[in-house]
């Protein structure tokens, strides 16, 4: 009952500022195109017998961004998606994303709104604080903002910068494998190190992550070597995932097909281009957008401890 309340107030809080709410198709001709996202493959078949490989998207952002190219300026969804080889507390196979762009507007915008959406889900769920695992977050107090080399430094005593990260993570006793490159040693220290310690007691919004973590999210102006990108955490637990979004097709194409050699290299597999959202880049409007785990954030809000307790129907 609780997660109806808390989507019924997230639907009124964006449909109030002028949003529009979307139903974009689930089957996909490319579920996105990150080397370490693993999508359900299904097969279309037409009148004639003709076979297609089609995907349940993992999330709705490249229809979503078409819609951003046709001229939507603020739209928003609580789309279901779905992801392969993930199962845990936190991590279902189907789950709801509630994702949300505003064309013309700065990510320090969104900022806002994932702020705004803690307090929502609180205050609808009846509760005066988040919490998971014995970590609490009030969702009143303004988030703290932390940059990833401010928390890598904090938190891991490291210079994210440094020329040599993995010699410098060994040396703080952080495992690393002879074979590890710069992005495994740096999604361990980040685990490790920096995920433990943010959202408690307020939320965190870790941002400017290295652009290389970073495919679909634009370079910041004032230091390339960052991305307009920003996680929103709170309890230790990362609830959602922001960009300034990147609009140069060229670049989204280069990044891509990176990605999907690095998926081939490690797990034996690509998923195809969606040429449709590369031509729509190049009509895209500037914007920035943000994807939010509704369900993590309605575990958060009711103290549950699974997100099986949140879901009405789990997967079997």
């Amino acid at each position: 009952m609780a997660r109806n309340r808390i989507a019924s107030a997230v639907r009124r809080w964006f449909e109030d500022q002028g949003f529009v709410e979307t139903a974009v198709a689930a089957l996909a001709v490319s579920p996105g195109n990150e080397a370490h996202l693993h999508a359900f493959a299904t097969e279309a078949t037409g009148p004639g017998g003709e076979r297609t490989v089609l995907y349940l998207h993992t999330s709705p952002e490249f229809a979503a961004k078409k819609l951003l190219a046709a001229g939507e300026t603020q739209l928003f969804e609580l789309a279901r998606v779905w992801r392969n080889r993930e199962r845990g507390p936190l991590h279902h196979p189907e789950f709801t994303m509630l994702e949300w762009y505003r064309a013309n507007q700065p990510y320090e915008a969104v900022m806002a709104d994932a702020a705004a959406l803690l307090r929502l889900a609180a205050e609808a769920a009846g509760s005066k604080t988040l919490s998971f695992r014995g970590q609490t977050v009030d969702p009143t107090a303004e988030p703290e903002r932390l940059t990833v080399a401010e928390a890598f430094d904090r938190y891991a005593g490291l210079d994210l910068f440094c020329p040599d990260l993995a010699g410098a993570a060994r040396a703080k006793a952080i495992r690393v494998a002879d074979d590890d490159t710069w992005a495994d040693v740096f999604s361990r220290v980040l685990v490790e190190k920096v995920e433990p310690n943010l959202g408690i007691g307020r939320a965190t919004i870790l941002c400017e992550y290295p652009a290389s973590e970073a495919a679909l999210a634009r370079p910041k102006p004032a230091d390339p070597r960052v991305a307009e990108r920003f996680e929103l955490y709170a309890c230790g637990v990362e609830l959602a995932n922001c960009f300034g979004e990147l609009t140069d097709p060229a670049e989204q194409r280069r990044r891509f097909e990176a990605e999907m050699a690095e998926k081939a290299l490690v797990y034996g597999e690509r998923y195809p281009i969606d040429e449709d959202f590369l031509a729509a880049l190049a009509l895209m409007p500037p914007a920035s957008g943000g994807a939010l785990g509704f369900d993590r954030l309605v575990m958060l809000a009711t103290g549950a401890s699974r997100i099986e307790q949140v879901l009405w129907s789990p997967v079997p």
